[in-house]
């Protein structure tokens, strides 16, 4: 099989498919639906087709392999039923998302949606899962005041907006990754999968999942780009520690993605890819999502309990989009609540090396999804770059895509140097070593808050801890400016 398409991808390359122009979606509401605990919510478009797509020529279904796409969207309707357990048909989010893969990954994508439909509703794994989250992972995580931070935003008036922290960077392992890593572990031993395939950037999905593993006794292999193998060494031997097996991949967390899939292609019998963010086809993004939809939904009751009401105001950084996803996902119906995604500007938005997707990418399709994506005018994947290694990714969330378009969030973004005065302010007026992604969230709060009326509470995910940041990113946090 895997010769075949070698050789329909290289008649395909020198033969390059002519560009796709067609005429804008019509995308209705959201819709709420009861899915296992909590929400997911639907986006129905009575009829779609793709308007002002790339499709280049080495799509990035992971094993950068041309396909056939299919362009002209079936009607879809979605009734609602009380009670009823719907997943969000093709895994649309208006235009967003789907599953533009190679047939041969169809089936095995069917069966893990539908493994991931039982676990939602059942008893007996929902009940270990929690009991998983609360001893091993170490939830829930505190709703922290941040005092000093909050007094270093007050006017003369001493007026001023209330900071809180979600305090991810406590689970065990240093991340938010840690939630979904142990949920798919388990999902993968439960459908008799021996070993878990997984791709890695900063380290921390790698570590988590490596863990989890060795938990519930299961093989792991991480490939990681050989740039961020040099940035983070201390990762790599954390999960050889755990017993996996890292493979180096040259390049970045995409090019990772890339041959972990194809790996994974080879072995869908006994392998299970475990993913880590909310990108890729339908029904990987749902169930990252869904696994980190716990941020939330433990916001929402601490919320309740320290001051009475909901946040004003969500704070995350956006790489792919799984932590602000899950942060975001329990308060998208709630719209007194202003959601706030953070992209990486780099080294600025018009310097050409930034990961701010939202802010600079166009629709298109990699990795086995549409979504916004940084692109040329080719329709070939742009390099990214930022100090958070992180939120060094091409392309972005389809709900989040969708989120943007809609309005119902908003995204902006912080260059390097904002990112790194951030790590070292939360150094030291609270005492704690923010991961350099998460710290691209408490940059913004520099425009947001003088903005707010007083007494605005203010949430922002604090993703993952920044104390194992390898010498190389302290070098640079000495030449950031002090403040």
């Amino acid at each position: 099989m895997a010769c075949m398409l070698l050789s329909i991808y290289a008649t395909l390359s020198s033969n390059p498919p002519p560009k796709v122009t067609v005429a804008p979606a019509v995308i209705k509401s959201p819709t709420s639906l009861p899915l296992g605990r909590s929400k997911l919510r639907l986006v129905c478009a009575v009829k779609e087709t793709v308007s002002d797509v790339r499709f280049p020529n080495r799509v990035g279904l992971c094993v950068d392999l041309p396909m056939k796409v299919e362009v002209e969207e079936k009607k879809r309707m979605v009734e609602e039923e009380k009670g009823t357990e719907v997943l969000g048909g093709d895994g649309r989010f208006g235009r967003y998302g789907g599953k533009y893969v190679p047939e041969t990954l169809m089936n095995c994508l069917a069966k893990l949606e539908a493994e991931f439909r039982l676990v939602l509703s059942d008893p007996e794994f929902q009940a270990e899962l929690g009991t998983a989250l609360r001893d091993y992972v170490g939830r829930e995580t505190p709703l922290y005041f941040a005092k000093r931070l909050t007094d270093r935003y007050r006017d003369d008036n001493d007026e001023g907006p209330e900071i809180y922290i979600k305090r991810e960077d406590l689970n065990h392992c240093g991340a938010h990754k840690m939630n979904n890593a142990i949920a798919q572990a388990m999902i993968a031993k439960r459908i008799g999968r021996r070993s878990v395939v997984v791709a890695t950037g900063a380290g921390q999905h790698g570590v988590a999942t490596a863990a989890a593993c060795a938990k519930l006794s299961l093989e792991c292999t991480v490939y990681m780009g050989t740039a961020d193998m040099e940035k983070h060494p201390s990762k790599v031997v954390h999960m050889k520690l755990l017993g996996a097996e890292v493979r180096p991949v040259e390049g970045h967390f995409k090019d990772a993605s890339s041959e972990a899939i194809r790996q994974w292609v080879e072995n869908l019998e006994t392998g299970y890819y475990l993913a880590g963010t909310v990108v890729g086809p339908h029904p990987c993004p749902t169930m990252v999502r869904e696994f980190q939809a716990v941020i939330g939904r433990e916001t929402r009751r601490q919320a309740e309990e320290r001051w009475g009401g909901k946040p004003d105001v969500l704070v995350a950084c956006v790489g792919s989009g799984s932590n602000a996803l899950g942060f975001f996902h329990e308060f998208v119906e709630d719209e007194g609540v202003r959601l706030i995604g953070v992209e990486a500007a780099g080294f600025g938005l018009d310097s050409g090396k930034h990961a701010a997707t939202l802010a600079r990418g166009e629709v298109g399709v990699y990795h086995g999804a549409m979504s916004y994506l940084l692109q040329d005018s080719e329709g070939q994947i742009l390099g990214t770059h930022s100090i958070g290694v992180g939120l060094e990714y091409p392309g972005v969330s389809p709900e989040l895509s969708f989120l943007k378009d809609t309005g119902r969030a908003e995204f902006h973004s912080v260059n390097d140097t904002e990112a790194l005065n951030a790590f070292r302010r939360l150094c030291r007026l609270e005492g704690i070593f923010p991961a350099l992604e998460a710290a691209h969230a408490f940059a913004y709060l520099e425009k947001l808050c003088p903005a707010l009326p007083n007494g605005a509470k203010v949430v922002v995910n604090c993703s993952g801890r920044g104390d194992v940041h390898d010498a190389t990113f302290f070098d640079h946090l000495y030449s950031a400016v002090p403040t």
